[in-house]
């Protein structure tokens, strides 16, 4: 295999130097703020073993940049409010770097967070369960 151009791990490097970090204390002091918008971009199956945030979007990474782009079929209006603080997340805050570093060329104003949800239930973040029934 050629060597690569660059690595991920400098790609996310580079999209952590531009892009806003929120702590896990801090958006936890968010959670229920009807201003910020908490998306959550890992894999379902992710969400169903570990659990997510009460009140947190769903948005499958691979469909992000369709789903926040107005000129897309795939456009979800949840994306459209132009008055919310919306803070991209995934399990370690790899993708969620790359996210939204990603939508910010579009021009899309977003954050992430820094350790993603590694770290929020041991830091007291409240976590929802999916009924497995």
């Amino acid at each position: 295999m050629p060597k690569l151009k660059k690595t991920a791990a400098q790609m996310v490097a580079e999209s952590r130097a531009r892009i806003e970090e929120i702590e896990t204390t801090d958006l936890i002091a968010m959670v229920g703020d009807p201003d910020v918008v908490i998306v959550d971009i890992r894999d379902v199956r992710e969400r169903q073993r570990s659990g997510f945030i009460p009140g947190s979007v769903h948005a499958p990474r691979g469909m992000v940049e369709f789903w926040v782009d107005p000129d897309s079929p795939y456009f979800k209006e949840i994306f459209g409010q132009g008055d919310k603080k919306y803070i991209f997340h995934c399990a370690s805050g790899w993708r969620s770097a790359l996210t939204v570093a990603t939508l910010q060329d579009m021009g899309f104003d977003a954050a992430h967070l820094k350790e993603g949800f590694s770290t929020w239930e041991t830091q007291g973040g409240p976590v929802e369960k999916i009924d497995k029934g």
